[in-house]
């Protein structure tokens, strides 16, 4: 893990308001777009790089936020582990599914999605979608999860600028932050673009002054 990650995920006060409100829409709206029974996202922890829940949303929401895996857990620890993203169709099939996990978790998936988020570079968390119900191929599913995986890399770029800045010097324009965003989503399909603009909204409310 990165020497300028200073952020320990699943910690007392880790996260304040705004920045975990900005994750759990990511969550809602993946959640939603896929019909999917739950859609989460993990950020590995740089000390000892366990996957962390920041955001949950559907099955397991009120319950799973802080809770931890081991590094190299499942499929969300493969994904992290390698990088790549991976549509699991049949979660028994997969030899990377962790059952066990699973279990603790209180839902059992039949499907998982999970992507990477990137920075810099480097793996620092996963996007996963659970139980999607949306009829789409493989390719156009892992397009938009993609995206969205995209979005909430952004959204942590935007949290880590402002843990670093701890109040000591003028943070840059999150709204300059968000913009970027969407220039980088358009040119997507409709739903896709659908989607980009309602969750650019919620961030931009949630970022209101």
């Amino acid at each position: 893990m990165s020497a300028d990650f200073p952020y320990s995920p699943g910690s007392p006060g880790s996260l304040d308001g705004t920045e975990r409100r900005l994750l759990q829409s990511i969550v809602e709206v993946a959640r939603h777009m896929f019909g999917a029974a739950a859609a989460s996202i993990f950020l590995v922890d740089p000390d000892t790089g366990d996957l962390v829940f920041e955001a949950v949303s559907g099955e397991g929401e009120k319950e799973l936020v802080g809770s931890h895996f081991p590094a190299g857990t499942g499929i969300a620890g493969w994904v992290a582990a390698s990088g790549q993203p991976m549509v699991a169709d049949d979660v028994s099939a997969v030899t990377q599914f962790a059952q066990d996990a699973a279990e603790s978790t209180g839902y059992v998936p039949r499907t998982i999605m999970a992507a990477p988020l990137i920075r810099f570079e480097e793996c620092v968390g996963v996007l996963e979608v659970l139980d999607r119900t949306a009829s789409r191929s493989d390719l156009d599913d892992m397009e938009l999860l993609g995206m969205f995986a995209t979005q909430a890399a952004c959204a942590l770029e935007l949290l880590l600028r402002v843990r670093r800045s701890d109040g000591r010097e003028p943070l840059a324009d999150p709204h300059a932050l968000l913009r970027r965003i969407g220039e980088r989503l358009r040119g997507r399909d409709r739903s896709s673009d659908a989607a980009a603009v309602r969750l650019l909204a919620i961030a931009d409310d949630l970022l209101a002054p």
